[in-house]
């Protein structure tokens, strides 16, 4: 399992990267984020994207509803964005066979050298290898939460930042082929089968020499239940911002959502752009306490039901407030 299993390259990685334990508690950052103005999240909005998404119906590669889900995105992006970029590839998946993928990559003020990134993934998996009916195994998912509502809060942050900009350069990231990983029906495990899009980017940016101060991954964020921890990677490699999110979000009244604890490492996207291009990269995604992320995580009830609007407008809220505290 991509997300539950501490991995063994993880493992290695993470050795070397020194964090102090007690500094993982939340600390004053002298910022009084109540105060701090942004425009307003709509969660109805948010929650519209998710629907529009899977009107599409499953989004893994080589499906007609991936080719239409990317020109969705790209053409919504460009009305709100400077500049909208799709980057083809082409990825081998854990079986052999070649998928061609999409990233797609809209920009606020391109010109800005002071950057910030902002991502989710895309694409839907293509086998609910977690599903409990064992006939479901090599369905596929339509992904709602897990894909649908991180895409669609980066576009809601996307519609309303575009009127109120905030003072640095935003790139939106959308990563293609994340979800196509390895299945638990194959009996084996392989890391790196999961993230391609996000492995692709980080190897080859869309600008040449790419940087940002930092990034924050938006992932499985539409849970009705949400709960959200310090996970690993995360901490090692962005601890300050992490720590510094999770401040904002005890600030706002989230605390008890935003739970002030280490949790282990989940291998995401984030950590292809910690550990190649080195930006200090954050993942939100959720983390109950009774069960593999949520009760449909890569299950064919994934559906529009299992998102909640208000969760993609609290996550998106918190965002703001830190980004826009960060860069007055």
């Amino acid at each position: 399992m991509k997300r539950l299993t501490i991995l063994a390259a993880c493992l290695l990685l993470l050795a070397g990267c020194k964090h102090k334990e007690p500094e993982h508690k939340a600390k004053n950052y002298g910022i009084d984020y109540n105060q701090v103005s942004t425009p307003d999240f709509n969660a109805d909005s948010a929650f519209r994207f998710v629907d529009e998404q899977l009107a599409f119906g499953f989004r893994h590669p080589g499906t007609p509803g991936h080719e239409r889900c990317a020109k969705y995105i790209s053409e919504a992006m460009l009305r709100w964005c400077d500049t909208v970029i799709v980057q083809p590839f082409s990825a081998k998946l854990w079986n052999g066979s070649i998928v061609k993928g999409k990233n797609i990559i809209a920009s606020l003020a391109p010109e800005k050298e002071r950057r910030i990134l902002l991502a989710a993934h895309w694409d839907s998996r293509q086998w609910a290898d977690h599903d409990p009916d064992t006939n479901n195994w090599r369905k596929p998912l339509l992904g709602a939460n897990d894909g649908a509502s991180g895409v669609a809060t980066l576009m809601e942050l996307a519609r309303i930042m575009s009127a109120m900009p905030p003072n640095v350069g935003v790139d939106f990231i959308f990563f293609d082929v994340e979800d196509q990983g390895i299945p638990e029906w194959a009996k084996r495990y392989e890391d790196n089968t999961w993230c391609l899009g996000s492995q692709y980017w980080a190897q080859s940016p869309h600008r040449l020499f790419y940087s940002a101060e930092y990034g924050i991954l938006f992932d499985m964020v539409g849970t009705a239940n949400p709960r959200f921890t310090k996970e690993e990677v995360s901490m090692s490699f962005a601890q300050g911002l992490t720590n510094k999110v999770w401040n904002c979000a005890a600030q706002l009244g989230f605390a008890n959502i935003f739970v002030d604890e280490l949790s282990s490492a989940i291998l995401d996207d984030h950590l292809y752009v910690n550990q190649i291009l080195h930006i200090p990269t954050i993942d939100i995604v959720q983390n109950s306490t009774n069960c593999s992320f949520y009760p449909h995580w890569h299950t064919i009830s994934d559906d529009l039901e299992a998102v909640d609007r208000n969760t993609m407008r609290m996550v998106g809220t918190i965002a703001m407030k830190v980004i826009y505290g960060d860069f007055k």
